[in-house]
């Protein structure tokens, strides 16, 4: 090994000049975004890297390139479990590919969104992943007047690069299990009418219940927002029915959360009065003491397509909306229906 090598700062020329190779070849070998070379010249390049502490200065590579090698994340909240896992998710991504993910929130406002986009882009994000999509959203217009690159996650628009969950699939297999377990009236806590995830949901919801020749009831269809206190409150008004639902599926963890605390200071059990069926299987659902069956979505795969759609974004894929299966996960908030007729339970039980 070459006994010359300056102290201080190891550069990628000490290594070059130390292994006996070509500055490029040792820079070609080092880069962690390209496929690790596993032959002797590799070997040996990383060895002496190794060997005299050289540290790959990622933002002069990065000015090389004209990039900062960062992504910046656009989510409603880190509160909510789902943004936090899905933020979670594309940090990991990116540390694959030698970037570095920066967060933003916006309260579920458009006006916040502006405002965390804007942040974001002052900070020389090479581009950016949204999650916060929604029909009166025109941040995706403004992005692409300005040749921002951007890609929606979780949530779609219908048009712009997406990557999300196949919802209608979730929504379908939800609906199914427990079309499977016998139960025919089924109420479901639908969500925000403005998110594609909500409404592909329940577009799988009723597409299930029509393959068994059933019309939606209108009064079993309640909207709500994404929180526990929605789901609260939106099995109170299905269990206030006079011919109540024998199981709730609610589309999004959170709100099946809200809906299983309900039902039980009616007095009720679940399952044994009301099966319960979430979506998303965020971490604590599992640990409930009574376990939710719910929709798996694979949130590691989301982030790694957006991010690489986000990369290759110029060569835009046949289908700009990419979407991945959830899995379904029974646990013990579900049963089969052994009742003919619905109880009314909140009239019997409030008096």
């Amino acid at each position: 090994m070459d006994s010359n090598v300056k102290s201080g700062r190891v550069t990628i020329l000490d290594v070059a000049a130390a292994a006996g190779v070509s500055k490029s070849t040792v820079s070609r070998i080092l880069d962690e975004r390209l496929p690790s070379s596993d032959n002797d010249t590799a070997r040996k390049v990383r060895q002496i890297a190794e060997e005299l502490g050289y540290v790959r200065d990622v933002s002069a590579a990065s000015l090389r390139r004209g990039q900062t090698m960062t992504i910046g994340v656009i989510v409603p909240r880190l509160t909510d479990t789902v943004m936090a896992m899905l933020y979670e998710a594309i940090a990991r991504a990116c540390a694959r590919s030698g970037r570095i993910a920066l967060v933003a929130t916006t309260d579920e406002q458009v006006e916040g969104e502006l405002r965390a986009a804007e942040s974001l882009l002052q900070r020389g994000v090479d581009g950016l992943i949204l999650a916060t999509a929604r029909d009166d959203d025109d941040l995706p217009n403004i992005l692409t007047k300005r040749s921002v690159p951007f890609v929606l996650a979780l949530r779609t628009d219908g048009k712009s690069l997406s990557s999300i969950g196949d919802d209608g699939l979730g929504g379908y297999l939800a609906t199914r299990h427990l079309l499977d377990l016998g139960h025919r009236r089924i109420g479901i806590i639908a969500g925000p009418g403005y998110a594609s995830s909500a409404r592909g949901r329940q577009e799988g919801y009723v597409r299930a219940l029509g393959e068994q020749g059933i019309d939606p009831d209108p009064d079993l269809i309640v909207d709500s927002t994404f929180s526990i206190d929605a789901g609260t409150d939106a099995a109170l008004t299905l269990m206030r029915l006079t011919s109540p639902p024998t199981a709730i599926f609610a589309v999004n963890d959170n709100t099946a959360i809200g809906a299983m605390s309900a039902l039980i200071n009616l007095g009720l059990k679940v399952p044994e009065d009301v099966s319960l069926v979430g979506y998303n299987d965020i971490p604590i659902v599992g640990c409930l003491p009574t376990p939710l069956t719910t929709l798996r979505v694979p949130f590691d795969q989301i982030a790694m397509t957006a991010l690489d759609l986000l990369i290759s974004g110029r060569s835009r894929p046949r289908d700009p909306i990419q979407m991945a299966a959830p899995t379904l996960i029974p646990r013990r908030s579900t049963i089969a229906n052994t009742r003919k007729e619905p109880t009314a339970a909140f009239a019997t039980r409030e008096g």
